[in-house]
């Protein structure tokens, strides 16, 4: 099948015609590209060396929300309330720290300066988010990711201290699961997120859900207005 090559429309080819999960080349980082984007099951991943690549892999990892899982020591972790958990207080950070964390099998990082500044701009117009750990008023680990309808996409996770991004992940998993989602994306599959209960879709069944879930009242606006977040898991 074809790689696409965008041009200045905003406009997405059929996510079905990817082939390894690339589905086009180039358009741009605007608001509106990036919330169609996600709208139709693609997202954009490359590095600083490469032109903007747009993503719609097969198979598709997600969360069931309902289905999120805990090891034994992160549940005791959750029940200490070891973390205080906040929501968009620090946005900026999160990001960049996101993009400078280590990761194994990584020479470098897919969240270019100009990923970081489409993000920022998501977050100031209420589309994206954060979720922070704090351990005694520092942040700690968390993660950021946008929001449309129900939906949530998840982009990126960092931690400074043990389980940190790991109870972030529960807290967004409690807070969706009150507000009638039922599952959220996390792209591709990776040992930490299977780990945290994450499975594998094939993509059209993930593009056949993502309507009810995009249809869904969502929240345009931060979050930060919510109450403290209490991490929970499902029963």
């Amino acid at each position: 099948m074809p790689v696409y090559r965008l041009s200045r429309r905003i406009a997405f080819p059929d996510p079905e015609e990817a082939e390894d999960g690339l589905l086009a080349v180039g358009g741009d980082l605007s608001p509106e590209r990036l919330l169609l984007a996600y709208r139709s099951g693609i997202f954009p991943w490359y590095d600083e060396d490469s032109p903007i690549l747009w993503h719609s892999p097969d198979p598709r990892c997600v969360f069931v929300l309902d289905k999120v899982h805990a090891s034994r020591s992160l549940r005791k972790t959750i029940t200490r309330k070891v973390y205080e958990i906040r929501f968009d207080q620090a946005f900026e950070r999160v990001i960049r720290a996101c993009k400078e964390a280590r990761r194994s099998g990584q020479g470098g990082t897919w969240i270019t300066d100009e990923m970081e500044a489409a993000y920022v701009r998501l977050y100031e117009l209420g589309f994206a988010h954060s979720v922070e750990s704090y351990l005694d008023g520092e942040l700690s680990g968390g993660l950021y990711g946008v929001f449309i309808g129900r939906m949530f996409f998840g982009e990126s996770m960092f931690s400074w201290k043990p389980d940190a991004s790991k109870v972030a992940l529960m807290a967004l998993a409690a807070r969706l699961r009150a507000r009638g989602s039922v599952f959220m994306d996390s792209q591709v599959a990776n040992p930490l997120t299977l780990s945290l209960g994450a499975e594998e879709w094939p993509r059209s069944e993930y593009l056949k859900r993502l309507p009810d879930e995009l249809a869904g009242l969502g929240e345009v606006g931060h979050w930060a207005a919510d109450a403290p977040a209490e991490p929970s898991l499902p029963a």
